[in-house]
């Protein structure tokens, strides 16, 4: 049930119950109803939106993204993880420039912890590598990895596309370096280990 219907009937239910009955009755639902709409505007979905995420049921997050008619209002730090899932749904949709959007719009925002931060700065990176902008991606993996990313395997990606990104550029000293971090980060995810593998041959052949 929508959440402001919620609070318009406990406000109703406690206006009929201090008329009927007793104000010393009806102010908990009134006050219940006017905290439900304080939180409807502050928090938003945002409490029950990352469960649809995980949970792979895209039409249904993407509904209560959309429910969202005045993200400026919302917590800030709220607000930054909701451009942060918004990013995320853009991606999954193959949008990339309304992710990359949605990214520094919460960046933005000024309230991210630092694993936020740096994971917003990693989609970012990656985009950019997606658009072609080998550049920007490279700048926005860096600090990335400088501000620190959550776990082994989230700063293996960042290294492996750093090390991938100085191949093309024929920066061998630094495809090594990086592709070296990369494997320090001790990652444990089964498909990076399989790329590090695949990557290790390559850097094998390369001179220097």
């Amino acid at each position: 049930m929508n959440r402001l219907l919620v609070a318009v009937l406990l406000i109703a239910l406690g206006i009929f119950l201090g008329i009927k009955v007793t104000w010393w009755l009806g102010w908990l639902p009134i006050l219940i109803g006017l905290l439900t709409v304080v939180a409807h505007f502050l928090i938003g979905p945002m409490t029950i939106l990352p469960r649809y995420i995980e949970n792979g049921d895209v039409d249904e997050a993407q509904k209560l993204i959309n429910s969202v008619k005045k993200p400026e209002w919302l917590f800030s730090q709220v607000r930054s993880g909701f451009y942060m899932l918004k990013a995320n749904l853009s991606t999954m949709n193959n949008d990339l420039d309304a992710a990359e959007a949605e990214l520094r719009k919460g960046l933005a925002s000024g309230k991210n912890d630092k694993d936020a931060e740096g994971m917003a700065l990693l989609q970012l990176g990656f985009i950019s590598a997606q658009k072609g902008n080998l550049k920007d991606s490279y700048e926005q993996l860096r600090k990335a990895v400088q501000l620190g990313l959550p776990d082994g395997d989230t700063s293996a990606r960042a290294y492996m596309q750093l090390s991938s990104i100085c191949a093309q550029r024929r920066d061998y000293r630094g495809c090594k370096f990086y592709f070296a971090k990369a494997k320090a980060a001790k990652p444990k995810n089964a498909e990076i280990l399989e790329q590090l593998k695949e990557m290790n041959k390559q850097i094998a052949r390369i001179p220097g």
